[in-house]
């Protein structure tokens, strides 16, 4: 029998058609995969080992790519904390999520969830650190990643029903900024070779920063390590699905929050025992992280809620085949921002996008390119007084790119594709420019490739029932927004002079 089967067959239905006895059902239900879900904070792509970073060390990392699946296409919903673990966990689009599409929001009760569906099918179900938010929680029962448990992994291990299968959520703040400067060096890491996205300018004070970032990367890496040695202690390795990844990129410039490869591309690597009859292969489908939810669920033999838009991972790993396995229903991703941080002049809006990613090509469409992709350098005149290129975080490389683009044209070509305004179209030749560095979107060339992304995404905006292609759009600006924002070095001395 197959396990997405289980429920269907194992279940007794309120008419009682099918009679199965509890004895029988206990033993099928030790058969359901124990869960754990491993998610580091602002860890992007390709940071990893398994994927050629010669300078991170993630041994924990490569070794579940090695026993298991490594994804070398995963996409978030969007590079932003809270849409992207809404989405995670509801199985769904941000865009569909109202208020949960942007950062320091809220959820609403009834959306359905993976844990909480999973706690419904049998499931033990719990969470540690960071799972959902930022943000503010509000008429819920039970919280939506699984309640929090004050002794972490090794404490809901031992207080948890062991007869029942369980499913935890293992969160991080991990490489989330801020990081002890000079970490990375001070720990042997050797910077010089450490491949700086093309976007950085090459200077000791970015590859410092960049070297404190894979130091935490690197601490978050042993502390699943350790959570991977505990199931091995308690002989329950075997029987759980481990799945390992980020939320999405660095927080660097044109990193994290943006749609790039750079912001919107995460790790993912998938464990799960004899379940993976063929090791240490490599899956080249686009997957996203509305698939992670359903893929639970259909492992657990549980009810996939209709509202969920991903899809179900499971056919993936039980497969052994390498590459695409699956041309057809995975032949491209969706993913897109609204407002991260209120850091646009005069209101509280954000920056609204979406993108398509097929193999070679990355559109993007910018429905308000007049506004600043990153939020205004112009922080006195910001919504939010000081608020700083407010969806890029403050740190080292933000601040040398800024002080340094009036001095160096290497550097202001970096604040231009960082900061600058960008068009209503954007267009990526992902095999010449890997990167994505060089829009291609006003180049006759590529004017059928370009046309043919742009009605894709924009139709399957639409089946999805996205506010911004169907109407509704700015409604996602006049949510509240419950968080602070980066604001500018002198902002603070400034008011307090008023």
């Amino acid at each position: 029998m197959k396990r997405r089967d289980f429920m269907k067959t194992a279940a007794v239905g309120s008419l009682g058609v099918l009679s199965v006895s509890l004895t029988a059902r206990a033993a099928q239900a030790e058969k359901r995969p124990n869960i754990v879900f491993a998610l580091a904070d602002d860890w992007g792509w390709p940071h990893a080992g398994a994927y050629g970073d010669p300078v991170v060390k993630t041994p924990n990392f490569d070794n579940i790519a090695k026993e298991g699946v490594l994804f070398t296409n995963a996409y978030i919903s969007s590079p932003s904390c809270t849409p992207c673990r809404n989405a995670l966990l509801t199985g769904q689009y941000h865009w569909r999520l109202g208020p949960g599409a942007s950062l320091w929001s809220t959820l609403d009760p009834k959306t359905p969830t993976y844990p909480l569906q999973l706690k419904a099918a049998g499931y033990e179900i719990g969470s540690w650190r960071k799972s959902w938010g930022p943000g503010r929680l509000s008429g819920w029962k039970d919280h939506p990643a699984g309640t929090p448990h004050k002794k972490g992994f090794n404490g809901f291990l031992a207080d948890r029903d062991k007869n029942k299968p369980f499913c935890f959520f293992f969160g991080t703040s991990d490489p989330h900024r801020g990081y002890a400067k000079g970490s990375g060096a001070k720990s042997g890491m050797d910077l010089s070779k450490i491949k700086l996205f093309e976007c950085f300018p090459d200077s000791p004070e970015v590859r410092g920063d960049v070297a404190d970032y894979y130091y935490e990367v690197q601490r978050w890496d042993r502390d699943v390590g350790k959570a991977i040695a505990k199931l091995k202690e308690i002989g329950e390795l075997e029987n759980t699905i481990i799945v390992m990844t980020g939320d999405h990129g660095m927080p660097f410039p044109r990193c994290k929050a943006n749609l790039y490869d750079s912001g919107a591309r995460v790790p993912l690597a998938i464990r799960w025992g004899a379940n993976i009859k063929k090791p240490g292969r490599t899956v080249d489908d686009f997957v996203s992280f509305c698939d992670i939810g359903p893929t639970f669920l259909d492992a657990a033999g549980a009810e996939i809620p209709k509202v969920m838009t991903g899809k179900s991972l499971v056919s993936l790993l039980e497969s052994e085949k390498e590459g695409i396995l699956e041309p057809k229903k995975r032949e491209f991703t969706m993913f897109g921002k609204e407002r991260h941080c209120p850091g646009q002049e005069g209101d509280l809006s954000g920056y609204p996008c979406r993108a398509i990613r097929i193999h070679g090509y990355l559109y993007i469409r910018n429905f308000k390119p007049d506004l600043w992709p990153s939020g205004t350098p112009n922080w006195e005149k910001a919504g939010k007084y000081g608020a700083w290129l407010a969806d890029c975080d403050n740190g080292p490389t933000k601040s040398y790119i800024c002080d340094n683009k009036d001095k160096d044209a290497a550097v202001k070509k970096s604040w231009d594709l960082c900061f600058a305004k960008r068009p209503a179209e954007e267009l990526y030749d992902c095999k010449k420019d890997p990167e994505q560095l060089n829009n291609v979107a006003a180049d006759p060339k590529y004017a059928e490739i370009k046309k043919t992304l742009a009605a894709k995404l924009m139709e399957n905006l639409k089946l999805t029932g996205d506010p911004r292609v169907i109407g509704g759009g700015d409604k996602f600006d006049e949510y509240p927004y419950l968080g602070g924002f980066p604001s500018h070095p002198d902002a603070r001395k400034k008011k307090k002079k008023k």
